[in-house]
């Protein structure tokens, strides 16, 4: 897969920083608990795709993931997420992974929680190969086992390998 080449170790975090707290013991909203979290996790992979160097704003970028986010929820299925955006603030098409093996509440259309996190950002002229990559995901986390193989992974390595399989 195309996505293999694109995806450089730096991109990688093999765990994420963010985990989700206990919820608080006293009443609380559930949805905005819940949200609070998902920008965290979109926070930190903005953070990740800041290190390619091929974006513009680093907090433009971040708005831009989360109102894409409030849209509709971009948590798939089998603990996967592929938040993703055509933004002014993205030079070139980029790609980061993310990984959180206890797993985050993230909308998943199954109503699981996501561990794995890729995140996808493109100029917004880039339609042809951000739709090609995206389809080629879904394809290989519904009708295959990446999302296992990508959890197994040890390293940055092996998640770029796993990656250029799919």
């Amino acid at each position: 897969m195309i996505l293999g080449r694109m995806l450089r170790p730096e991109l990688i975090r093999m765990e994420l920083r963010t985990t989700a707290p206990p919820a608080p013991e006293e009443p609380y909203d559930h949805q905005r608990f819940a949200w609070s979290i998902k920008e965290a996790v979109l926070g930190e992979l903005t953070e990740l795709v800041a290190l390619s160097g091929r974006i513009g704003s680093e907090n433009r970028l971040r708005c831009d993931l989360i109102s894409r986010e409030k849209k509709a929820t971009t948590g798939l299925a089998h603990g996967v997420a592929v938040p993703h955006v055509r933004t002014r603030e993205a030079r070139e098409f980029v790609v980061a992974f993310a990984r959180c093996t206890p797993g985050i509440e993230f909308d998943c259309l199954d109503g699981g929680p996501a561990h794995i996190f890729i995140a996808l950002v493109a100029p917004p002229y880039d339609d042809f190969q951000y739709l090609k990559i995206y389809k080629q995901l879904a394809e290989a986390f519904v009708h295959g086992d990446a999302a296992r193989v990508l959890m197994a992974a040890r390293d940055e390595g092996e998640v770029v390998r796993a990656l250029k399989e799919l």
